[in-house]
């Protein structure tokens, strides 16, 4: 083991992270990286149930983040990275087609109308009110709104865009779509 290799392999997550961010040498980024690869590619083989697939996404993640990470605001990478490759792994199998099975409860069944406005089904009319209305709403919901409706974001890929809490997010969205429905009543109304 060189010098330079035991030198930063005694560093903290943190260290790494800002060691990375400030000279963008890929050996910083690289020791973080393999300290969490038991972890990430467990969560990939658990997802996607393919030991190939595990393998290549285990590496796609660290090809993808390589030249992205140092643009995040990490405050725990044990925790970040567990998300990201979750979503990483959701996004494999949603191109895959596969069903993914999930405990569906009433919060997370969208069978709102405005959804189905949001996906642009309706008239030209309600599409309209929809426009005028997501206009109305506050930054903070209307972000979210749209991340998650319209960019098909998941709340933690909102959560970790934004810095908003998990919790705010479903929270901003769910106010949202209840003043999305109320906007657009009263504009259609009028």
């Amino acid at each position: 083991m060189s010098f330079f290799k035991k030198k930063i392999s005694n560093k903290s997550d943190e260290d790494l992270l800002d060691l990375y961010g400030q000279t963008n040498l890929i050996d910083y980024f690289g020791e973080l990286y393999n300290r969490y690869i038991p972890l990430i590619y467990g969560l990939c083989l658990k997802y996607l149930q393919n030991i190939e697939k595990a393998e290549d996404a285990t590496m796609e993640l660290f090809e993808i983040l390589l030249p992205k990470i140092s643009g995040y605001e990490i405050k725990n990478f044990k925790t970040w990275i567990y998300s990201v490759t979750k979503n990483h792994c959701l996004q494999i199998l949603r191109k895959e087609e596969q069903t993914v099975f999930v405990d569906f409860n009433a919060e997370i069944m969208e069978s709102d109308p405005v959804l189905h406005l949001l996906e642009e089904n309706g008239s030209e009319e309600e599409i309209a009110a929809l426009k005028h209305c997501l206009e109305k709403l506050p930054k903070p919901q209307k972000m979210s709104i749209s991340m998650f409706f319209i960019e098909e974001m998941s709340y933690a890929d909102i959560a970790e865009q934004t810095g908003f809490l998990l919790k705010t997010v479903k929270s901003y969205i769910q106010n949202g779509k209840r003043n999305l429905k109320i906007c657009i009543e009263k504009h259609q109304n009028v």
